[in-house]
């Protein structure tokens, strides 16, 4: 596989994300309340922008963690986090171009390039989104390139937004310690660069046999001669 098909891969991953956050970002107030199309209040569980139905919304949220909505040890946490994603990008770079030109299965490098994208797709919200927007409430859309941003270098949330809510119960009275509590799947809202990560890594999971086939055990070698072998040859 070669290099520039690699870059193809991040490029479309990062412009996806990233296009995606900025007009959110400048949208959208956060976890918005009102339907897309009608313009009007909607119930708690609704208030998203609703692309398919009820089950899959647009709801905006900021996530000063890890992927999924995690989070990691506050001010000090974060920072760390944003060097630690930093450092696993610049590993990346060179990880990717040690595999491509030890020519690893394709499926293999699109996976890595595909884990690669969303680490560098999260890392800008960390490092740049601080510096370039408005503080964003839920009450207000924040503006790109303000005067003053609402954080620091290395101090920016990453944006989330894909909201999957599809299947919303309760558990049964009789179950211990949940009984009557409210159950839902899929509950965490993430964005393009969280599911690039994710789909690499389920993907090498899954294929892993086939992408780290071992070589073929060596067969014993048969070599010809014209010699004729028979009960008077000894061999000293």
């Amino acid at each position: 596989m070669k290099a520039r098909h690699v870059f193809f891969v991040v490029l479309l991953v990062i412009v996806a994300d990233q296009a995606l956050k900025i007009w959110v970002k400048t949208h959208m107030p956060l976890s918005h309340s009102w339907d897309a199309f009608y313009h009007t209040p909607v119930s708690p569980y609704d208030n998203g922008i609703k692309v398919l139905g009820h089950k899959f919304q647009i709801y905006f949220v900021e996530n000063e963690g890890m992927a999924w909505g995690w989070k990691f040890g506050g001010t000090f946490g974060k920072m760390a986090l944003t060097l630690f994603r930093f450092t696993a990008v610049v590993f990346g770079i060179f990880y990717l171009r040690n595999i491509i030109q030890k020519k690893y299965h394709k499926g293999f490098i699109v996976c890595a390039a595909l884990i690669f994208a969303g680490a560098l797709g999260n890392l800008i919200d960390s490092l740049f989104y601080g510096l370039i927007f408005e503080e964003s409430t839920f009450d207000h859309v924040a503006r790109i390139f303000p005067a003053k941003g609402y954080a620091s270098f290395l101090h920016g949330r990453v944006v989330d937004m894909l909201y999957f809510p599809l299947i919303r119960t309760h558990y049964p009275q009789w179950l211990p310690f949940v009984g009557g509590d409210e159950f839902e799947f899929f509950s965490p809202v993430f964005n393009i660069a969280d599911a690039s990560i994710s789909v690499g890594v389920i993907a090498i999971l899954i294929f892993q046999k086939k992408f780290f086939k071992k070589n073929p055990t060596d067969q014993p070698i048969t070599v010809e001669t014209n010699t004729t072998v028979d009960d008077k040859v000894q061999v000293s």
